[in-house]
C-alpha cells in the first residue's frame, strides 16, 4: 500500500472514530436530558403531593360565604336547609364524609344544591351516618369521628363545617379527622359553643350517629354513599352526580307536586 494510501486510510479512520464519538456524546447528552425531565417531574410530584398533605394538616377551614336557606337540627340529629314553608320537593342526602364519591358529590353540586335550596324550590335534609363500621381502621374510625364531630356542631355552622370535612378528607386508608384538627376546623368556622370541643373529643354524639346509621341501613335500605332521595324516591347517579341532572330532577318533582 502506497503511502498516500496508507494515510488516507489513516484519515478515514479518525474520522469514523470521531463519528462513533460523536454519536455517542450525542446519546449521553440526550440520556442526561431525559434523565432530568424525569427527575425533574418527580420532584414536582413529590413536592406537590407533600404541599397538599401539609395543606391538610394545618389547613384551616373557612367559614361559608353567601347566603343560605335557614338551616335547623332536628331531633334525629339531621340537618334541614329549607325556606320557610318549604316541604317539598324533599332531597335527601345521605353522606359519610370518608366517602371519596362523597366528596365528589359535594365538590360538583353543593353549589346547585344550596341555590336550590335558598331559591325556595326545595328542602333539604342531609342525613350523615357512619357507613364505613364494618371497615378496618383507620377507615372505620375517621368515619365515625367526622360523622360525631359533624353532629357537635351548631346548625347555623353546618355547612361551613360540613364543606371543611370534605375539603381535609384524608385518602383512603390514611388516618385522618383527629381530635385536634375537628376541634380546630370548628372554631376556624366560628363555632363559639364551649361545649364544642368536649363534644367532639369525647364522642358525645356517638349514640345518634348508631341511631342515623341504623336508620340509614335498616329504615331505608342504604347500601352506599353517597345515596339521594328525591321525596322519597331514590335517584340514579346519573340524576345527582352533576349540577343539570339533579335541576331537572327537582324541576320535575315540583311540576308533579304542583298537579
Amino acid at each position: 500500500m502506497s503511502k498516500a494510501a496508507r494515510e488516507r486510510s489513516a484519515r478515514e479512520r479518525l474520522a469514523a472514530e470521531r463519528k462513533r464519538q460523536a454519536a455517542r456524546e450525542k446519546q449521553r447528552r440526550l440520556l442526561t436530558i431525559v434523565l432530568g425531565s424525569v427527575v425533574a417531574v418527580a420532584v414536582i410530584v413529590v413536592a406537590t403531593v407533600l404541599i397538599v398533605d401539609q395543606q391538610r394538616k394545618n389547613g384551616r377551614a373557612e367559614a361559608h360565604k353567601g347566603p343560605l336557606a335557614p338551616l335547623s337540627r332536628q331531633a334525629d340529629g339531621s340537618i334541614v336547609m329549607a325556606k320557610a314553608g318549604v316541604t317539598k320537593p324533599e332531597l335527601e342526602i345521605f353522606e359519610d364524609f370518608q366517602c371519596p364519591v362523597c366528596k365528589q358529590f359535594e365538590d360538583a353540586t353543593s353549589k346547585t344544591v344550596q341555590e336550590l335550596a335558598l331559591q325556595g324550590k326545595v328542602k333539604v335534609v342531609y342525613r350523615p351516618f357512619h357507613l364505613f363500621g364494618g371497615q378496618p381502621d383507620p377507615v372505620r374510625s375517621n368515619s365515625l369521628r367526622s360523622a360525631e364531630a359533624a353532629l357537635c356542631v351548631p346548625a347555623d355552622k353546618w355547612i361551613s363545617y360540613h364543606d371543611a370535612l370534605f375539603k381535609f378528607q384524608p385518602a383512603e386508608g390514611q388516618k385522618g379527622f383527629s381530635p385536634d384538627d375537628l376541634v380546630k376546623w370548628g372554631k376556624d368556622v366560628g363555632v363559639t359553643d364551649p361545649n364544642f370541643e368536649k363534644c367532639v373529643r369525647d364522642g358525645q354524639k356517638k349514640s345518634t350517629v348508631d341511631a342515623m346509621t341504623k336508620y340509614a341501613f335498616q329504615d331505608r335500605g342504604v347500601q352506599g354513599t353517597p345515596t339521594v332521595f328525591l321525596d322519597g324516591k331514590k335517584l340514579d347517579q346519573e340524576q345527582f352526580m352533576n349540577p343539570a341532572g339533579l335541576r331537572v330532577s327537582i324541576d320535575a318533582a315540583r311540576a308533579a307536586g304542583k298537579k
